[in-house]
């Protein structure tokens, strides 16, 4: 039996005098009680709905406000809004005839597993993708059902996931693309039907919308749609000084490598939490300026961030049409391969998706030496950090050639004069476009005025950057001039070295360079690396030439496989 773990520290309330519990012994047994009944009561037994009890979370804000970090500086950590019980709910009308022992039998076979091996046991009848999707559910309330665990990564349960799954175990077939019957989890800005798509804000709480494109494409080769992560509301951009990972409906997204220690990143951050914590097989994240960088490493996983316009954004919450790309979440590059391919597809319907190249594979077989001989522009002045230098003279190790480059500055001036203006018009459109019917919001200001009806609850940390989009006023001809200069600009930062080296790619870290690839329209790709001193994560990141999405898969599983870096957070295992 699998024990949920409660800390039963006392602390004075600071308006009262009588003492509380931060996670009473009443809650501890009655959590513990309810689990047991939800994962194993007999079929004849009525299923008792596992349940949530907000505890008080004073002096975890208290302890937060010394931060030396101000992103980890919480004003709360507990959605008011969302209602876990109802999450508990859906997870719990789903369970029947699955136990606690079938999740600990089960675990060799799924936990940290990449989706070929999760498909091969399921092709011996080792498993069955209802059992997967069911051990997932299971999971999800196994941590996020205790205070001492909870990562606040999930905004929204599928009620009908198994259900699906069940028509998996029935309707495969030998010709399945690998995603099929694989639980993915969506950021909370992509459209789903059958949950809203609230992007993180009180705002669009019943936004009920059909799939976006990505999604269609998800579904047709058999993936379900497990539930929806949390994510920086509205894609980290709401406020100015908020937490990584803060939402008004999702709460704080919290980094299972340092629970209120490390930073998530973000905006992805329920995606990269989540799949830190092995709460599905596979996310999806969406980035505009290193939304899926700065997760991906912050979690140890991998992320990437293609060229825009090879995955389609119709659907998507927007910031900026200019920027603006989902891509895959993984624990491994296998599998991000694998959700590459299954998202891929031309979309008439968005812009930049219309010029695409034809369709590569991106399920090729990935080759352990594929580093020999390639050439990796590295940059001179981050070979001062131990663990990038390390992984460096691994590259060199595996044959790679290592040019030694020093880009200089790139101007970023003008990048959120573009995000404002981009998003004061696209976000409207969405609206218009992909937002439920019952919206009543025209602008940016409508929902400005929305938020600001109950600040506390809507707007804890402010709304400074919506105020500098509502502020900004840039006609059509000077927003696409202004876009043009910083493509050339960004063009010219990676090509300068590219061309002058003759280079494969460019080895930079984490997010560090996610604005200029961002302004050069180049794809990357985050592997993790290893871990600082103190346990936090980092990850190496290779940026190519627009649509070499499939060169980058490729040095991303070379270089995963001859270092093996990922480790599965303590306390999650």
């Amino acid at each position: 039996m699998a024990v949920l773990r409660h800390h039963t520290k006392l602390h004075h309330h600071p308006s009262s005098n009588h003492i509380l519990f931060t996670t009473s012994i009443r809650m501890k047994y009655l959590s513990l009680y309810l689990l047991i009944c939800f994962i194993s009561c007999s079929p004849s037994q009525k299923t008792i709905v596992p349940s949530w009890i907000p505890y008080d979370e004073t002096e975890e804000i208290a302890k937060s406000a010394k931060n030396e970090s101000s992103r980890l500086r919480y004003k709360l950590i507990q959605s008011k809004i969302l209602d876990k019980n109802a999450l508990w709910k859906n997870v719990a009308g789903q369970m029947k005839g699955f136990t606690e022992q079938e999740y600990e039998v089960l675990m060799p076979l799924i936990l940290e597993q990449d989706i070929p091996t999760i498909q091969s046991h399921i092709k011996t009848g080792k498993l069955t993708y209802e059992k997967l999707t069911q051990w997932y559910l299971f999971r999800i309330v196994k941590f996020e059902n205790d205070p001492t665990t909870a990562l606040n990564n999930i905004i929204a349960i599928n009620p009908t996931a198994v259900a699906e799954a069940r028509k998996k175990d029935r309707n495969k077939t030998a010709a399945d693309h690998p995603i099929f019957g694989m639980p993915i989890l969506l950021k909370d800005n992509i459209n789903t039907e059958g949950m809203a798509t609230t992007a993180g804000a009180n705002a669009f709480l019943n936004n009920q919308t059909g799939d976006a494109f990505i999604v269609d494409r998800l579904k047709e080769k058999g993936a379900i749609m497990l539930g929806k992560a949390n994510l920086s509301e509205w894609a980290n951009y709401l406020c100015l000084e908020c937490p990584n990972g803060y939402s008004a409906v999702g709460g704080q997204t919290l980094n299972p490598y340092g629970r209120k220690i490390f930073d998530t990143g973000g905006s992805s951050s329920g995606s990269g939490s989540s799949m830190a914590a092995n709460y599905a097989v596979a996310a999806v994240g969406s980035e505009t300026s290193g939304s899926i960088l700065s997760p991906a490493s912050s979690s140890s996983v991998v992320g990437l961030k293609p060229t825009t316009g090879l995955l389609s954004r119709s659907g998507i919450v927007p910031i900026s049409e200019t920027f603006d790309t989902p891509g895959p979440m993984t624990r491994n590059v296998t599998d991000n391969a694998i959700m590459l391919s299954a998202m891929s597809g031309k979309d008439i319907s968005d812009k930049a998706s219309i010029n695409n190249p034809p369709d590569k594979n991106y399920l090729q077989d990935f080759k352990n030496g594929y580093l020999k001989g390639l050439r990796f522009g590295v940059y001179k002045s981050y070979l001062k950090d131990s663990l990038y230098k390390i992984s460096i003279d691994k590259i060199m190790t595996e044959g790679g050639i290592v040019i030694e480059i020093d880009p200089g500055q790139m101007s970023m001036e003008g990048f959120g004069t573009i995000l404002n203006a981009d998003m004061k018009k696209d976000l409207p459109a969405y609206i218009s476009s992909h937002g439920s019917k019952s919206l009543p919001y025209k602008s940016v200001a409508d929902i400005m005025a929305f938020n600001r009806k109950d600040s506390l609850l809507s707007i804890p940390y402010g709304d400074g950057r919506f105020d500098g989009i509502v502020k900004t006023n840039l006609s059509a001809d000077d927003l696409k001039a202004l876009v043009q200069k910083m493509r050339t600009n960004g063009k010219a930062y990676f090509e300068k070295p590219i061309e002058q080296h003759d280079l494969d790619v460019i080895v930079s870290m984490a997010n560090y360079n996610a604005g200029q690839a961002a302004a050069a329209n180049y794809p990357c790709i985050t592997v993790p690396m290893g871990y600082k001193k103190n346990g936090e994560p980092l990850g190496i990141t290779f940026i190519a030439r627009p649509y070499q999405e499939d060169k980058l898969l490729r040095v991303g599983y070379a270089f995963e496989q001859a270092t093996k870096q990922r480790k599965i957070p303590v306390g999650y295992q």
